[in-house]
């Protein structure tokens, strides 16, 4: 991560290449594939997914340490300025599932069920520079978005709910909170980390 270009465009484009074409060809050379399937299980599960985060992100988007992050990129809720982003933004997440839930996931299912505890902790580091309750979070997500993948034999899930999540996250920050979370947080002062 620490190699990655800062820019989205080039950012999108490097995992591109890493992300989704050096696990397409390690999956095309060793006979395997890596989830990149559509059918009825894969779109009724990622419906599904999707609709479970969903909460996570309304809630994530109001907090002060998520406000403050996010947008990672500079962009603007201009359609003209959004649309392009919100592109890029799903080529990352189809590159980060592409290799957390296709290869080191879905691409290994013949190990059975402990596949999807492969990429936790890698998953975490990944996000080791995002707010803390989104590091704290990662690990779970991981495990989540890897058993529904598991279960779908496709990484559509997780797809869609990790790319139409980062879209409607940056969309959410570009605007006013949906509610006040300040008399929330009082609820979450036992938490070791500032939300």
């Amino acid at each position: 991560m620490e190699f990655v270009p800062g820019d989205l465009g080039r950012r999108a484009l490097v995992d591109a290449i890493v992300l989704i074409g050096g696990p397409l060809a390690l999956g095309l050379s060793h006979g395997n594939r890596i989830g990149w399937r559509v059918n009825r299980i894969a779109i009724r599960n990622a419906v599904l997914l999707s609709m479970f985060v969903l909460p996570f992100y309304l809630i994530g988007s109001t907090l002060p340490t998520i406000r403050a992050f996010y947008p990672m990129w500079e962009t603007s809720a201009a359609p003209s300025e959004f649309l392009p982003h919100a592109v890029k933004l799903f080529v990352l997440a189809l590159a980060a599932e592409t290799y957390y839930r296709g290869l080191l996931c879905v691409g290994v299912k013949e190990i059975g069920f402990k596949a999807v505890l492969i990429s936790p902790v890698v998953y975490m580091f990944h996000h080791a520079s995002k707010p803390p309750i989104e590091f704290l979070l990662s690990g779970p997500t991981d495990i989540l978005f890897g058993a529904v993948d598991y279960k779908s034999n496709s990484i559509l899930p997780s797809v869609i709910a990790h790319g139409a999540g980062l879209v409607l996250l940056d969309w959410l920050v570009l605007h006013d909170p949906l509610f006040d979370p300040v008399p929330y947080l009082r609820y979450f002062e036992w938490l070791p980390m500032p939300v």
